[in-house]
């Protein structure tokens, strides 16, 4: 169901680029506003098979709750509200049980995630346009035009990139854009057929720390599902990460995980085909310039912050819902862009830098053998209280949220 506000950006057309998570939450949300959106998407379907798991944190479900979206997911998601942080010998450093009064951190597959939202936007009526990848967009009298790989353009009076980490719309708005960072790490997942005896209590999920690190959890199938890192200053291409077979990447894990509690049972439970290679661990750093004109970034084109911050597709999603308020209330696309830059900037990169500190922990070029966490419960509470006012109206003057 549309907003019903009128279009006070004058916008009531988008071009989407990317499906992901971002995407399809941009559509349902500019839907709402009273705005259509087609989601352009490079390949030739939804996404199937892409990816490791992720963590859905509370503020994510609620904005996915301002969209309507919120219960498509939450069917999907295994919940895990604990949290402990623990050394590589096994002892427990400090723990949360997460917040009573919030919904637990949801767990699942990313592209489980990616078909919901897709699955939920085209029955809300939202158009998906297959094997369209951008190569190039101009702004015209009558919007912005893109242009795509297979020689067909779109028109729409603006373009939103939610197009991820490698993003070409945020080169298409900033040639001199940053590349990703890269964290130290290669970043690897599986499953260990060990069940409770990694000492894992179900809901909760473990992170370890000192000579390698390792993330663990009990999945709704018995077996522990695990996250590790191999760092590495010298990483391979995608297209050699992937010539290297399974078996020997799992063989580099276990001697680099020997004597780890509990990763070098866990790794040792777990067959090369259960093996999943995910690739660098990679961070977006500041980006200048998150719009020019009629287009405009959202999700990891423009603040990536590391799966270290476990905050990834919830900021995402976030930042998909404030954009379309802006886009609602404000006269104009640059105020709607720039009142939405103000409202998450802060925010997201001040996650991004958190996330950044972790990752010098987890490649070792950090002089703390374990992150600094004074206490779980207050590092945790700004992320997951974070909510969006969906019938807030957005002003013309915009402070950040603290």
């Amino acid at each position: 169901m549309s907003d019903n506000r009128g279009h006070g950006s004058g916008v009531r057309t988008a071009l989407v680029i990317g499906g992901g998570v971002a995407g399809p939450v941009s559509a349902l949300a500019l839907h709402k506003a009273g705005i259509a959106a087609t989601v352009h998407e490079a390949y030739p379907s939804a996404a199937d098979g892409v990816g490791a798991w992720l963590g859905l944190a509370p503020n994510g479900q609620a904005a996915l709750a301002a969209v309507g979206a919120d219960a498509a997911v939450t069917a999907l998601g295994q919940p895990v509200p604990g949290m402990v942080m623990a050394d590589g010998l096994g002892n427990q450093l400090t723990g949360f049980g997460g917040f009573p009064e919030l919904p637990a951190t949801l767990t699942l597959p990313r592209d489980r995630l990616y078909r919901a939202l897709t699955d939920h936007a085209v029955a809300a009526g939202i158009r998906f346009a297959y094997g369209k990848r951008l190569v190039a967009a101009e702004e015209t009298p009558g919007g912005v035009t893109a242009h795509f790989a297979d020689g067909t353009s779109a028109t729409a009076d603006i373009l939103i990139g939610a197009d991820g980490i490698r993003s070409t719309v945020r080169t298409v708005i900033d040639p001199h854009a940053p590349d990703p960072e890269y964290g130290g790490v290669l970043s690897f997942g599986g499953y260990a057929t060990v069940g409770s005896e990694a000492g894992a209590a179900p809901g909760t999920m473990y992170f370890t720390f000192g000579r390698a690190f390792m993330g663990y959890w009990q999945g709704p199938d018995g077996r522990m599902i695990w996250f590790a890192g191999l760092p590495t200053d010298t990483p391979p291409s995608p297209a050699d990460l992937a010539r290297v077979p399974g078996a020997e990447w799992l063989s580099r894990l276990r001697d680099l995980y020997t004597g780890h509690v509990p990763g070098e049972r866990l790794l040792r439970h777990t067959a090369p085909d259960d093996l999943m290679v995910v690739g660098r661990m990679e961070r977006m750093p500041s980006v200048p310039h998150w719009y020019r004109g009629r287009m405009v970034l959202v999700g990891d084109s423009a603040h990536a912050p590391s799966s270290s911050s476990g905050q990834g597709a919830s900021l995402a999603i976030e930042s998909a819902v404030e954009l379309a308020r802006c886009l609602r209330d404000l006269p104009s696309p640059g105020e709607a862009f720039a009142a939405y830059e103000a409202l998450r900037r802060q925010r997201v990169e001040a996650i991004g830098r958190n996330a950044a500190a972790v990752n010098k922990v987890k490649s070792g070029k950090s002089d703390a053998p374990v992150p600094a966490f004074p206490s779980l419960e207050e590092t945790l509470r700004p992320l997951h209280f974070h909510r969006i006012e969906w019938e807030a109206k957005v002003t013309g003057t915009v402070s950040a949220p603290d």
